[in-house]
């Protein structure tokens, strides 16, 4: 992702320091009304949490869902939408035809599980992850991974306001497992593979199938990171971050690291 902003080392590694921990720092972005700031601070954020692809972000405002949304200036290059004036309409109308019926189903389906089942006091705890394809600036449809998290609820409406990261990952998955997942930003229990159009109420809770380490091991290899690049950014050894890699790929069941990536994007491991 082209950035106005590179940044510095140390402050890259505070980021990473925790992927999870991180994620809380959005609602503060908001704190300031100057929209350019707000666009600047939100593209550091993304750049040091998750890249593993071409993406853009957007915030979409439900009290105000006729008006222009915040976007990033990438999604004018990505999907040929001018950011200025990108409304939720706008962008639902690059949807694959046959994806938007999942993609509206897996929406409804997480805000409900989060308002009806895990409640609105923890909806900030977990992101919504899903694939679908969009159509891009040149007229083509290509994967993207979607990703939303919670930035403000009201008492009235439920979920008020949410930031929308799409990734796209076309290069490491061609179809979208048509499932639902929510990841606990905390490193708690998860809700994987929800089926939305059979049973979307029958879900169990599982715990994360690797460590918060392997998971940051795991977001890394996404971005392309080598071994020694990995192991500096986490203050490890090149030699850890390989053995890291074998237990990943063992209790992943993949035998290539492109495999691992697809698998946990598609599957809504990261």
């Amino acid at each position: 992702m082209d950035l106005p902003v590179k940044l510095p080392p140390k402050e890259l590694d505070e980021l990473r320091e925790s992927t999870y921990p991180a994620w809380r720092k959005v609602p503060d972005l908001f704190a300031r009304r100057d929209v350019v700031q707000q666009r600047l601070e939100l593209d550091r954020f993304i750049s040091a949490c998750f890249s593993s692809g071409p993406c853009y972000y957007y915030v979409l405002d439900f009290l105000n869902l006729d008006k222009p949304m915040l976007v990033s200036r990438e999604i004018e290059s990505i999907l040929g939408l001018d950011a200025e004036h990108t409304t939720i309409e706008s962008l639902l109308d690059r949807g694959h035809p046959e994806d938007i019926p999942f993609v509206a189903k897996a929406q409804e389906t997480a805000f409900a599980i989060l308002k009806n089942q895990l409640g609105m006091a923890r909806a900030k705890e977990f992101k919504i992850s899903y694939s679908g394809r969009l159509r891009v600036a040149d007229g083509s449809y290509r994967l993207f991974n979607h990703q939303t998290i919670i930035l403000d609820t009201n008492k009235q409406f439920g979920i008020a306001r949410t930031l929308g990261i799409h990734t796209d990952i076309s290069h490491l998955a061609q179809h979208g497992s048509r499932k639902l997942s929510l990841l606990n930003l905390h490193g708690g229990e998860n809700y994987r593979n929800i089926d939305v159009f059979n049973n979307p109420d029958h879900f169990l809770a599982t715990p994360s199938l690797f460590t918060r380490r392997e998971l940051e091991i795991v977001e890394l290899l996404a971005e392309g990171k080598t071994s020694a690049v990995i192991g500096e950014l986490l203050g490890i050894s090149a030699h850890t971050v390989k053995n890291h890699r074998k237990n990943i790929l063992k209790k992943s069941g993949c035998k290539t690291t492109g495999q691992l990536v697809s698998k946990c994007l598609n599957e809504g491991l990261i």
